[in-house]
């Protein structure tokens, strides 16, 4: 009984992850599982022994897809897709009450959310296949995990039944390089030398101010906090719009993982964090660049393919009772469920340009 109260204090998500100040920062907590599949590393590359773990709603995960799908690895690894609404992962304990990613088929019943208000349809969502796991909490606690938080993407080995990595920018240049032999499209190289120097440079301040930006708005616990946050946040918004009316691709003239990382924060903004997170100075469609570079990314195939509103939307509005008790999902330009058409759909002008 001890060690499974023990187990409980630990279990935590993302919006619990608050720095020991008195700041109400949100402070994100850095991924526990970092083995690295290739030659000569932990793990061999190998086709179908691999498989990935994802809810379409969380752009950490999403990186991992849209590369998957631009390399054409999708008969080599593995797909499953979660619930967008979070639900309780130890129901029959009254004293767990965490809340996470839970696996549901296409036709199981609608879930509400774990206060119990909305009904939220399990569409578009794989079950898995390979585990048969009902929460990706279960996958961590087979991997023995002491850390507590159940997060996606999971990359888990099949042969040996274990988490191999769940850090998205490890997978994605995994994805990039490690299973050319097993790809559709060996020749596309996210990660290429002669631009290494400048993707490096433009993640570093992409990820903090934008990536993670826009959580550091809307989970932070006092005013201050905030403000530091949203500064940070438009101020390499608008250094992106800059850029991005010189060169094509945020790294230069070649799509790269910086603009696969990029992207899946742009197009969640306008739906999204503009209401739920509070990051209101403006839209990304009124910015002329920004809204152009993301239907320029959009019409992409293997990076428009990872764009599911339903899901985006529903799992930002339905999981957090802190910010939202009664599972509202706002209107926006697509509507509650995510089916309207958005203004990233249309064609981009002039980025061929370049």
């Amino acid at each position: 009984m001890a060690s499974e109260a023990s187990q409980a204090q630990k279990a935590r998500t993302a919006l619990q992850e608050l720095g020991e100040n008195d700041k109400g920062e949100f402070k994100r907590k850095d991924s526990t599982y970092r083995s690295w599949i290739g030659k000569d590393k932990d793990f061999p590359a190998e086709a179908g022994r691999y498989h990935l773990y994802i809810s379409w709603a969380c752009p950490w995960a999403n990186r991992c897809a849209a590369t998957m799908y631009l390399k054409g690895l999708e008969d080599a690894i593995g797909l499953s897709v979660t619930h967008p609404t979070w639900q309780r992962t130890k129901p029959d304990d009254p004293s767990d009450e965490h809340t996470g990613w839970t696996f549901a088929s296409p036709d199981d019943p609608p879930f509400s959310s774990s206060t119990g208000h909305g009904s939220f349809p399990p569409k578009e969502c794989i079950p898995d296949t390979v585990n048969g796991a009902k929460y990706i909490r279960d996958l961590y606690e087979m991997s023995k995990d002491t850390g507590g938080k159940y997060t996606v993407p999971v990359l888990w080995d099949k042969k040996t039944k274990q988490i191999v990595n769940n850090e998205s920018a490890d997978i994605v240049r995994m994805f990039n390089s490690a299973f050319n032999e097993h790809a559709k499209n060996p020749d596309l190289d996210l990660y290429p030398e002669e631009l290494v120097k400048d993707i490096d440079a433009v993640n570093d301040w992409v990820y903090p101010n934008i990536n993670n930006g826009v959580y550091r708005c809307g989970f932070a616990q006092k005013q201050g906090a905030y403000e530091e946050a949203f500064q940070d946040l438009f101020a390499a918004l608008d250094r992106c719009e800059e850029t991005l009316g010189k060169q094509r691709y945020i790294a230069g003239n070649k799509l790269t993982e910086a603009d696969v990382r990029l992207f899946q924060t742009l197009i969640r903004f306008d739906e999204v964090y503009v209401v739920y997170f509070k990051t209101n100075k403006y839209f990304i469609r009124e910015r002329p660049n920004l809204r152009n570079y993301v239907r320029d990314l959009y019409h992409i195939p293997g990076i428009g393919k990872g764009v599911h509103m339903y899901h985006i939307k529903t799992h930002y509005l339905t999981s957090h009772p802190r910010l939202n008790y009664f599972a509202i999902v706002p209107h926006g330009e697509t509507g509650p469920d995510g089916s309207g058409k958005g203004w990233w759909t249309e064609a981009p002008e002039g980025r061929d340009n370049f």
